[in-house]
């Protein structure tokens, strides 16, 4: 640096640094530390009008980057007596290994930083000098306050992006996680730990990775045609459908690769890919295999991008033991420390009464449950059969309340005129007894939340051999649920299967609280990565991709705006 070190002995009064933070102490009036002082405040006093900015850039964390210099008395984090302190470098390398994450460097002044360091580096005049440096301290500060809430939280706002994702949002104060960093000297440390810490995340972002080596190398070839493949027949079709899959890793590439013959290495391979991607395994090419064989790499990566945007979504601690529900794959999984002990199918909502996402923990399940039918279920579902023939309710162990309080009384179906009933119907309550044909099935998990979803159990087990399976109204059916109610009872003395099983029998409602609480994750990633490194995607069946897609696409949203500038 040229004649750095006289600038610095201008400008600087090093006496009171610590040694674990080796920034510079508080500056007398013209010094950097009151200089960033009025330049904080100004920016407060003037937030109806001007933004502050620093190097022609916005600086955006308005309420967390003011804290943060408030609690050091406006001491500068990234500078000392000699120049930039390598907590600078160490947030560069994080910033420009934010694609990695399948975030963008340069949402995190990386252009700026890197520019004005090497100006400030080869200044001589004291008074450009020090304008860099106050510049460089606001917006390093900036980088790290949003990138590290980025990593921690997400870079797009989930309720606005996705109004039925209720996920639990990480709410950590961002400017004293940034203090604790400069104070230990631990930046890129800081950096890593604000990462998800699932290994589900991990996994993914390998897969980021993977994909976009794929993209560099000119993705992969289309499958052409309209003729339905399948194993003996021929043609140059097989021979791109070869190439299609050995470059994403369903086929090995020594598998005959220019031949034009669908074989039984071909045929496990299709099986492999269909898997993977939720359709049918029939080994065989027709519209939706041939659709997602050449569905293109950078989609791909755009539903990985947008899948890695919802692990970031999520709580940061989901439970050493968990249930995690994933709509989009119609599947469950009981976990202990991040390990699958239990896999299940399971029944989704309707696209047009969608499974909220969200988390809550289950803390009793219902044995041989009676079934309050929701009004809106009653309207839609029942009310049109009731009207076709009365008997109906009687048929399905149904029953009608002159109300919804404890007093209500049970009425003659016959006395209701049922074809006149609009709104009217919410003034009655009607139950199924439980029983064989009970909608709820055996038994039903309870996890109390204003969605009013919980798992159930069903007597339609039919729908299970679906590849889809989105036909509930809102609520979870599960495939196991007597093996589901043991697992969860295993601590419960005599609550043995054989115990569960004789109880059911009775049909009488029966309530069993859990020994602990247990969290349950309704989740919906389209995009995952199982244990033995296979890629899976699934149809985004609610249509909540494209949104998402679109939302990291767009600038950054601010976190703050004008007029939300605050030094207290």
């Amino acid at each position: 640096m040229k004649n750095l070190t006289v600038v610095f002995t201008a400008v600087f009064v090093a006496a009171g640094a610590g040694a674990a933070d080796a920034a510079l102490p508080l500056m007398g009036p013209d010094g950097i530390a009151e200089r960033l002082r009025n330049r904080i405040e100004a920016a407060a006093d003037m937030a109806e009008t001007s933004e502050l900015t620093a190097c022609g850039e916005l600086v955006y964390c308005s309420c967390a980057l003011p804290s943060f210099y408030e609690r050091r008395a406006f001491r500068p984090a990234w500078f000392g007596e000699g120049g930039p302190l390598p907590r600078v470098y160490e947030l560069l390398d994080g910033v420009r290994g934010a694609d990695r994450e399948g975030l963008i460097p340069e949402d995190y002044h990386l252009a700026a930083i890197e520019n004005t360091l090497a100006d400030f580096e080869s200044e001589t005049n004291m008074e450009s000098a020090v304008g860099m440096l106050v510049d460089l301290e606001l917006l390093l500060t900036d980088s790290f306050l949003i990138y590290g809430t980025h990593l921690l939280a997400g870079r797009t706002d989930s309720e606005k992006v996705d109004p039925e994702w209720h996920a639990q949002r990480d709410n950590t104060d961002m400017a004293a996680v940034l203090q604790e960093a400069v104070e230990k000297d631990r930046v890129g440390k800081a950096l890593r730990e604000l990462l998800p810490q699932d290994i589900r995340y991990e996994r993914l972002r390998e897969a980021l990775a993977f994909y976009k080596d794929l993209s560099d190398g000119g993705g992969w070839p289309e499958v052409g045609g309209g003729t339905k493949l399948e194993k003996g027949f021929r043609g140059e079709e097989v021979t791109a459908l070869r190439a299609r899959l050995v470059a994403t890793g369903d086929l090995e590439p020594s598998s005959n690769l220019g031949d034009a013959e669908f074989d039984e290495d071909l045929e496990r391979a299709v099986l492999r890919f269909q898997h993977r991607h939720g359709l049918t395994p029939d080994a065989v090419v027709g519209p939706a295999t041939r659709e997602a064989l050449n569905t293109s790499v950078e989609e791909r990566i755009a539903l990985i991008l947008a899948n890695l945007e919802r692990c970031r979504w999520l709580p940061r601690d989901l439970g050493r033991r968990h249930l995690l529900i994933n709509i989009a794959r119609f599947e469950m999984d009981v976990l202990e420390d991040n390990g699958s002990v239990m896999n299940m199918k399971v029944i989704v909502g309707k696209q047009y009464r969608r499974t909220p996402v969200f988390s809550d923990d289950m803390t009793y399940l219902v044995l041989s449950p009676r079934w309050h039918l929701p009004p809106n279920i009653v309207k839609k579902d029942v009310l049109p059969e009731i009207r076709k023939d009365i008997e109906y309710l009687a048929s399905k162990r149904m029953k009608v309340y002159s109300g919804w309080g404890s007093d209500a009384e049970e009425i003659d179906p016959r006395t209701v005129d049922w074809s006149s009933l609009g709104d009217g119907i919410l003034k009655y309550r009607i139950t199924q007894d439980p029983g064989p044909e009970n909608s709820l099935g055996r038994i039903k998990f309870m996890f109390p939340n204003k969605f009013h979803v919980y798992l159930h159990d069903t007597p339609s087990t039919d729908l299970f051999n679906r590849t889809e399976r989105a036909f509930s109204s809102g609520c979870i059916r599960v495939e196991r649920p007597i093996e589901l109610a043991e697992y969860l009872l295993r601590d419960s003395p005599g609550w043995s299967r054989e115990k569960i099983m004789e109880a059911i029998e009775r049909w009488e409602e029966q309530t069993v609280r859990l020994p602990e609480p247990v969290p349950v994750h309704l989740l919906y990633w389209t995009a995952w990565v199982d244990e033995d490194g296979t890629v899976n995607f699934r149809k985004d069946i609610y249509g909540r991709d494209r949104r998402l897609e679109r939302a990291l696409r767009m600038p950054a949203p601010r976190p703050g705006g004008r007029g939300s500038w605050s030094t207290h």
